[in-house]
């Protein structure tokens, strides 16, 4: 297994290897480029969008500035809109639904550091997938974490800390982050 392999895989490993940084420097150059573009420019911004992403669907609106380690392992469907300052640490695979939308400062991280203080001191991390449904509605503010998936129609509230799966078709928001009710209540 390739280092770029074994970062999605979610075993342990060092993110600093040298094949996998030269990898990110282009991945990131892509994304420098897309904040930097004009907004008059939308043709050439909706390129890097493509070249940037693993897939994208159609109609997609990202504000800038955007920020992702490198985009590349990152799924969106039609119809995305984020805010300013999206943060994605895609370091595994992050899918996002179609009709997704996104509030400023929206944070997803799929990387995670060991609790043991040892693996921690040798720069070490694991990393796991986040899968967002579709018609997903995610507040200003909100952090994901990783391995975490949130069904179809949910609204999670601004500010909330995702720990763990969030179920279709709720309304949920906290620190951490809790089911308050269904979206028809």
């Amino acid at each position: 297994m390739d280092i770029f392999d074994k970062m999605k895989s979610g075993e342990i490993y060092n993110p600093g290897e040298a094949d996998l940084l030269e990898m990110q420097v282009k991945a990131n150059q892509l994304i420098f480029d897309y904040n930097h573009t004009p907004l008059t420019e939308r043709g050439k911004r909706q390129t890097l969008i493509k070249e940037i992403f693993a897939s994208v669907g159609e109609n997609i609106t990202i504000e800038t500035p955007f920020h992702a380690n490198w985009g590349l392992n990152t799924s969106l469907g039609s119809n995305f809109y984020a805010n300013f300052n999206m943060t994605l640490v895609d370091d595994a695979d992050i899918t996002i639904g179609d009709l997704v939308k996104f509030g400023p400062n929206v944070v997803l991280t799929t990387a995670s550091h060991p609790i043991d203080p040892d693996l921690r001191r040798q720069s070490l991390q694991f990393n796991r997938p986040i899968v967002i449904g579709d018609n997903v509605w995610i507040g200003a503010n909100v952090v994901v974490f990783g391995g975490v998936s949130i069904g179809e129609n949910s609204v999670i509230g601004a500010g909330s800390v995702v720990t763990k799966d969030v179920p279709a078709n709720v309304v949920a928001f906290g620190n951490p982050c809790k089911v308050i009710r269904p979206v028809d209540a």
